[in-house]
């Protein structure tokens, strides 16, 4: 390993264009620390841990993704535990999202970011394996001197990217030395064994997704077809493909005669474009079938192995009415009107560029309708979230337009890329935006009227583009009322409005439990039922906390289960408790006066009473006939 001294000539030497033995993707990325984010070699910085409250945002983004991966690198972390190797799944931005180390090491770990909440995108700590992955899409070793700023030269890094079913990427899993061999060479095993995982995880991910579709397993070899497949997609009922695992398939690119971003061409396309079968031909390719039956062929002829899953059949409640519309939108409804309705409303605005404003209650899916719709468009580009409850309101200007070099004390040296900057080209979803304060919803509203931003402390500003999508448990058109939100940004956003019903006021609710509990079987490897008496504690339970609510309570339910069926007494103990009756209501007038308290809203007077919104209708009714 050379010294620091060795380190800065040398790259100083590779900016003039001198000759280097180094890797393209090392020297490319040297290259962009240079001319793109302007970092001096010389200036050796310390690793950066994210702040509490923005790891907890990172965390919550990252939720589902970190509970498909876990099992997969986990057992990675099982095999490499015994050579001190780190394990980092780093989401899209860069930030760990979750960690595994030895905890003898923790202050060592800590100091190098190997640790929860580090920072690892190129911007900010220079070429660094997670950084260069983000950017090129490809797996790579970081080894040592690789590295970009001289406080990492002692680590070894090695990263590959996750990919989600429609060619993104959502995030990098990062195996990681403090010490290690000299030779990087020696990091070949550990890049084979971080890409076998990404491809595992990528294949969780598209199952964990689908219900409605044929999965499609694919391999050069029949061995291990059925449980570790090369790659995997999923066709639709006419034959189109509607997800894959983008990692696999770059291997096969060069059998399909397509380029380097085979992924995205696949997506949309009839399965018969590129290999000879059809929809009708997938049930020969089921288990259980020789393996010459289940040999498949290329358009060019290359020999494949195949393995197919057909869609699980209807679960209980779901509606065969809806038409076709894009795979992300299906799971919003198992057969309640009011979803429905939001449904098809959500899949006519996917494609369009006009604001939308989700309202709706705490915990009633706001964020999982806005990712739905992101993921409903082609080339969506970054979904970046942001809660504007939870950030800080000193921080919060900082956070969403970032800020130059210097601009203010205690300011990163090589500033911060702002939340808005970071959605160009993909969507921006702004949560609890009624919680913005006054003086910042007047730069938004400048940035969407501009098209450009502005960061804390720049002159110059920057052309951004991005979809936007709002969200608030707060009725807007009331803050504005009260002084407390801009009219004219409120026009800005509520271009077009859907109005999520909380989960009490749903019909599906055992279409969403039964829903719930596949997935949460598919993350434990088993099957999960309810038995009749809880099912009924489930229907009896007012969920004020919505659908995070429910989730939590079935998981929750699933992990005291002694064995596949769920009792009450598994059930957290606010679901056990029934559901208070009515207060009684003596005559026609008190009725009358409560609902003329809530101003006519009959959801919002059943709130108060702890009751169905049928069951004040029911009283109504009888009211009016007596």
């Amino acid at each position: 390993m050379i010294s620091a001294r060795s380190h800065v000539e040398e790259i100083a030497g590779v900016a003039m264009g001198k000759g280097s033995l180094r890797d393209a993707p090392v020297l490319q990325s040297w290259l962009r620390c240079l001319n793109d984010y302007r970092l001096d070699p010389a200036q050796a910085q310390e690793a950066y841990i994210v702040p509490a409250t923005q790891l907890k945002e990172h965390r919550e983004q990252a939720d589902e993704l970190i509970r498909i991966s876990r099992t997969a690198v986990e057992g990675l972390f099982h095999h490499v535990v015994d050579q001190n190797y780190v394990l980092l799944l780093s989401d899209a931005r860069g930030v760990t999202v979750d960690f595994m180390g030895d905890p003898t090491f923790d202050n060592q770990l800590r100091r190098a970011g190997l640790y929860l909440g580090s920072e690892w995108s190129e911007n900010r700590a220079g070429t660094c394996a997670v950084g260069a992955c983000i950017v090129s899409g490809d797996p790579v070793i970081i080894h040592q001197d690789d590295h970009f700023d001289t406080s990492h030269i002692n680590l070894t890094c090695t990263a590959a990217p996750i990919f989600d079913t429609l060619g993104d990427l959502t995030a990098v899993l990062d195996i990681s030395q403090l010490r290690s061999p000299t030779i990087k060479a020696s990091q070949h095993l550990a890049l084979h064994l971080v890409t076998a995982t990404t491809r595992r995880i990528e294949l969780a991910n598209l199952m964990a997704r689908t219900r409605h579709d044929w999965i499609l397993r694919i391999s050069r070899s029949p061995d291990f077809l059925d449980v570790d497949p090369e790659a995997a997609l999923t066709i639709d009922a006419s034959g189109r493909i509607t997800g894959l695992t983008h990692g696999g398939f770059r291997a096969f690119a060069r059998m399909l005669d397509l380029d380097g971003n085979v992924t995205r061409s696949l997506i949309g396309a009839p399965i018969s474009r590129f290999f000879d079968i059809d929809v009708d031909d997938l049930p020969r390719f089921r288990r259980g079938r020789s393996d010459r039956e289940r040999v498949i062929r290329t358009r060019s002829g290359v020999p494949l192995f195949a393995g197919a899953i057909a869609p699980i059949v209807s679960v209980r409640g779901a509606s065969s009415s809806i038409p076709r519309m894009p795979q992300a939108l299906r799971d919003l409804s198992f057969g309640d009107p009011a979803m429905e309705a939001v449904q098809m409303r959500a899949s006519k605005l996917a494609g369009r560029d006009v604001p939308i404003l989700i309202q709706g209650e705490t915990g009633a899916g706001k964020e999982f309708l806005a990712r739905a719709i992101h993921e409903a468009r082609p080339n969506a580009g970054r979904f970046v979230a942001v809660n504007c409850a939870a950030i800080p309101e000193t921080l919060i200007e900082s956070e969403l337009f970032g800020y130059t070099p210097g601009a203010f004390t205690g300011a990163a040296s090589r500033g911060k890329t702002g939340l808005i900057e970071a959605a160009d080209g993909g969507t921006l979803f702004l949560d609890e935006i009624g919680d913005m304060p006054l003086s910042l919803q007047a730069r938004l509203l400048r940035v969407l009227s501009e098209g450009e931003i502005t960061p804390v402390g720049g002159l110059r500003p920057k052309p951004v583009r991005f979809r936007l999508i709002s969200a608030s448990h707060h009725r807007l058109d009331l803050l504005v009322a009260d002084g407390r939100f801009r009219q004219d940004l409120f026009f800005r956003l509520n271009a077009a409005t859907l109005v999520l019903p909380s989960l009490r006021e749903r019909q599906d609710l055992d279409g969403l439990v039964d829903h719930l509990l596949v997935r949460i079987g598919a993350d434990e490897g088993r099957t999960i039922r309810l038995n009749a008496a809880a099912r009924m504690a489930l229907r009896s339970h007012r969920w004020p906390g919505n659908l995070r609510e429910l989730a939590n309570a079935l998981r929750v339910a699933s992990a005291l289960a002694e064995g596949s069926d769920i009792t009450p007494e598994d059930l957290p103990e606010a679901v056990q408790t029934p559901r208070a009756p009515m207060p009684a209501v003596s005559a026609a007038q008190d009725l009358a006066a409560e609902l003329a308290a809530c101003g006519g809203n009959v959801s919002e007077l059943a709130r108060r009473l702890g009751v169905d919104r049928s069951t004040i209708h029911r009283r109504l009714r009888r009211i009016k006939k007596s």
